[in-house]
C-alpha cells in the first residue's frame, strides 16, 4: 500500500500573473478581484488532511466507488485510488486544474474518471456513479467551504448524495462557512501547511462524516417563559 501521494508542484520561481497570492506578496484571503489564486496548484490543509486519512484507513474505500469533488490539484482523489477504490471520479470546473490531475494521476500510476465542469445541480447516476448498490459510494470533498456561496452550493450537492445513499466525508481546517450542524466529527490531525497561503505554518483538520441522509444537527429547545 502507498503511504503518501506524489504531486507535481506549482514552480515558485514562476508565480501566476494574475494573482499576488503564488508569490506571497498578500496575505490569506485577499485576492484580486477578478482573479481568484489558483486553488489547483496547492495541497491546501483540508485535502491534506483527508488524502491522510484515506491512506491511513483504506477500509474507508476499499472496493467502493468514490467521487472526489471540487478536487483541485488531485490529491484526494489520488489517494482513493491508491487505497483500493474500485473507480474514482475526479470533478473539477478548472481546465488547468483538469490537466494537472491527469499529470498527477500518471504520476501517481493510478487511474482516474476526470470530470470538468459543474455538476453541483446534478445527482451522482448522472455522473455515472451506480447508486443504490452495497457498498454504497463514497463522496470527498476537501477544503470546499472557502466562501458562502460554495458552501451553500457544495451542501447542497452533497445532501442530495446522501439521500441517494452515498457516504459523504470532507475535510475542513476551520473555514468559516463549514456548515457543521450538517456532520460529525470524525476524527483530527495537524496538518503543515504553506504560511503565504494560511498565514500559519499548521492548521488541525477535521475529518467529518455527514450525517445520515444530510440531516442536521437538532439543536435544544430553548425553554419558554414559564418552564
Amino acid at each position: 500500500m502507498a503511504s503518501r501521494a506524489e504531486l507535481h508542484p506549482a514552480n515558485p520561481s514562476k508565480p501566476c500573473r494574475c494573482c499576488r497570492l503564488c508569490s506571497g506578496t498578500i496575505s490569506e484571503g485577499e485576492y484580486y478581484s477578478e482573479a481568484p489564486p489558483p486553488f489547483w496548484a496547492f495541497a491546501w490543509a483540508g485535502g491534506q488532511g483527508l488524502a491522510r486519512y484515506l491512506l491511513d484507513h483504506p477500509a474507508e474505500v476499499a472496493g467502493r466507488n468514490v467521487v472526489d469533488l471540487a478536487s483541485g490539484s488531485g490529491i484526494v482523489a489520488i489517494a482513493a485510488a491508491l487505497a483500493g477504490a474500485a473507480e474514482v471520479w475526479a470533478v473539477e470546473i478548472d481546465p488547468l486544474a483538469v490537466n494537472a490531475i491527469e499529470l498527477n494521476a500518471s504520476l501517481n500510476d493510478v487511474r482516474l474518471r476526470v470530470i470538468g465542469e459543474d455538476v453541483l445541480d446534478r445527482g451522482l447516476a448522472d455522473l455515472g456513479v451506480p447508486v443504490g448498490g452495497d457498498p454504497p459510494p463514497l463522496v470527498v470533498a476537501g477544503d470546499v467551504f472557502y466562501s458562502e456561496t460554495m458552501s451553500a452550493r457544495v451542501l447542497t450537492f452533497l445532501r442530495r448524495a446522501a439521500r441517494d445513499g452515498a457516504d459523504v466525508l470532507v475535510g475542513d481546517p476551520g473555514r468559516a462557512f463549514f456548515p457543521g450542524d450538517y456532520f460529525t466529527a470524525v476524527t483530527a490531525s495537524e496538518i503543515p501547511v504553506r504560511p503565504e497561503l494560511e498565514s500559519t505554518t499548521s492548521r488541525i483538520v477535521t475529518i467529518w462524516r455527514i450525517n445520515p441522509r444530510g440531516a442536521a444537527h437538532r439543536r435544544p429547545r430553548r425553554p419558554k417563559d414559564g418552564d
